[in-house]
Order: structure tokens, then C-alpha cells, then sequence
């Protein structure tokens, strides 16, 4: 879940300063919710889900069926290169 809420908030190309600004959490709580950590309470997941344009309305569909969030990602969101292969 933690996963899929950070690929949320970078469809929408909002800063994770700015969404934990909106939650009233730090941005290392924030880290920890994106990451997937269990220690995490679920008011904070909540939070951060309703600071991203009330995804909070059902938990389990968070960036799943997120349309305007596929197609930002589409226009915008930078692919990681591969590293280069270690030379035998």
C-alpha cells in the first residue's frame, strides 16, 4: 500500500513536503507510510490518503484505478535507468 500511495503522489507531482504539510505529519512520517512500514498508525495513513484528494474513500483502490494520476505519470514521471552490468 505504501508503494502505491508514493506512486500516487508523484502522479500528481506533489512534493512529499507538501503532502505531509497537508496531513499535519513530518516528512519522515510520511517516508515511513510510503515505505510500508507496520508501525505506522492507521489515522496517519488516512491522513496522508485524504491530503492526496480524498483517495481515503476506499483504501484498497489507491492508485489503482487512478486515471488522471496514469496519465500524469505518463507525460512526467522519469523512469530509473538500470545500472551498467560489472565487467567480468
Amino acid at each position: 500500500m505504501g508503494e502505491q500511495i508514493k506512486l500516487a503522489r508523484l502522479r500528481r507531482s506533489l512534493s512529499a513536503e507538501l503532502v505531509a504539510e497537508r496531513a499535519g505529519i513530518s516528512r519522515a512520517s510520511l517516508w515511513k507510510v510510503e515505505k510500508g512500514e507496520p508501525s505506522v498508525a492507521m489515522g496517519i495513513y488516512a491522513a496522508v490518503l485524504h491530503a492526496l484528494n480524498n483517495l481515503d474513500k476506499d483504501l484498497l483502490l489507491v492508485a489503482k484505478d487512478d486515471e488522471m494520476g496514469r496519465q500524469l505519470q505518463d507525460l512526467n514521471l522519469i523512469t530509473r535507468k538500470r545500472a551498467p552490468r560489472r565487467s567480468k
